[in-house]
């Protein structure tokens, strides 16, 4: 009986066994599909890498065309506008109060006008103590002089010597001497008086007023300012080297800052001499300004051309390298990149303005030429091209 059921398994040790062959068959399935899954992954990272290193493709850049153009040299210089005749006006031998001040900046005096007055009833006191002297004097000097022509006549009868006549002249004379003293001392009592009261020196206008009344001013003090700005003075210094460039009667541009305002003029004149601590040399250009529309005492500048107008190449600043008088710029031929130098003219309005070695209408790269090498592969995109300028100017203000 026992030898039977051994011979003959159960059902269930026979699907034991089927699940264990089966196991090993699922493994297997599992393990090829990952292997599966992960080449198809390779194969698609692979079949997504650039094979070409980006240093062999073409750059990426943007050109403008380079335009003819004409340089014409220029100096710069900034200067200061000033007024035909400026004074401060104050009192010159008296000390005193201020008593009015009548005028504010801005105000149009005439010539001989009350600008201020001073409290001098001190110097007023001594001018009549001093014309009372002065009268005692004159009539002293008259009877010593009558005394001594009458003693004069007696000399002739005999009635008195001659040392008499003499020593009566001589006193006659001192007295005259005393009198044209005392009248130097009235007319400078009459100055001090007069100085009380502060007049325009001239047709102008106000431009500062540094005192009010109660204030307390001695010789030499500013009470204001008077301007006069019917012709204006453009003052401005230049290095010793441009002595010849500022010589008079040469044409010159000038830019006002205070106004906006651009006009044209002549140097008036030039120092014959050099400042002997900075080396410039100081000249002037006049400007008539019969309405009074420009601010003294502020900036301007001159621009003086110098030499003839050269022809020359413009392209913008930031196409190149500039390195003292040379440039460097990438030119493209065809999709390459060429660099090249050519040397500098000028610059003007963020234009730059080189030599013909650069040929008009050549393409220029602007942005990306920091990129680049000579004989590089270009993408090429186009920019606006430079503006006209006219006549270009060197640049840099002295």
């Amino acid at each position: 009986m026992s030898e039977s059921i051994s011979q003959h398994p159960l059902p269930r040790d026979v699907a034991a066994r089927s699940r264990g062959r089966g196991v090993p068959l699922l493994l297997g399935a599992g393990t090829l599909a990952l292997l599966a899954l992960g080449g198809g992954m390779i194969w698609r990272a692979e079949a997504r890498t650039n094979k070409v290193a980006l240093a062999d493709g073409p750059r990426a850049v943007t050109m403008v065309v380079a335009t003819a153009a004409t340089y014409q040299p220029t100096r710069t210089y900034v200067g200061t506008l000033r007024p035909w005749v400026e004074a401060s006006v104050g009192p010159q031998f008296v000390a005193a109060y201020v008593e009015t001040v009548l005028v504010r900046p801005g105000d149009v005096v005439k010539r001989g006008e009350v600008l201020a007055t001073l409290d001098c009833r001190n110097a007023q006191t001594s001018m009549a103590a001093v014309a009372r002297q002065t009268q005692a004097v004159e009539k002293s000097q008259r009877a010593l002089s009558n005394q001594a022509a009458r003693t004069s006549e007696l000399l002739d009868g005999g009635f008195v010597s001659s040392n008499d006549v003499e020593q009566e002249l001589a006193r006659s004379g001192a007295e005259s001497a005393r009198f044209e003293a005392q009248k130097a001392t009235l007319a400078n009592s009459a100055l001090e008086v007069s100085d009380c009261i502060l007049r325009a020196p001239f047709d102008g206008e106000i431009g500062e007023r540094w005192i009010d009344p109660g204030a307390f001013v001695r010789p030499g003090t500013a009470l204001v300012s008077v301007v006069d700005r019917a012709r204006v003075r453009f003052t401005a210094d230049v290095p010793e080297v441009d002595f010849a460039v500022v010589a008079p009667a040469t044409p010159v541009r000038l830019h006002l800052h205070a106004t906006g305002q651009d006009t044209e003029g002549l140097v008036a004149r030039r120092a014959p001499n050099a400042d002997a601590e900075t080396r410039t040399v100081h000249f002037e250009v006049d400007l008539q300004d019969p309405t009074r529309r420009i601010p003294v005492g502020t900036t301007g500048e001159v621009h003086i051309d110098v030499g003839q107008p050269l022809p020359a190449t413009e392209i913008p600043l930031l196409a190149a390298t500039v390195r003292g008088a040379r440039a460097t710029v990438f030119i493209v031929v065809g999709d390459i990149a060429h660099a090249l130098t050519v040397p500098v003219l000028g610059e003007r309005a963020g234009s730059l303005f080189v030599g013909p070695a650069l040929e008009p209408h050549a393409r220029v790269v602007t942005e990306g030429r920091t990129r680049l090498h000579d004989g590089d592969h270009v993408d090429l995109t186009r920019a606006a091209a430079p503006a006209a300028t006219g006549p270009a100017v060197d640049g840099g203000a002295r």
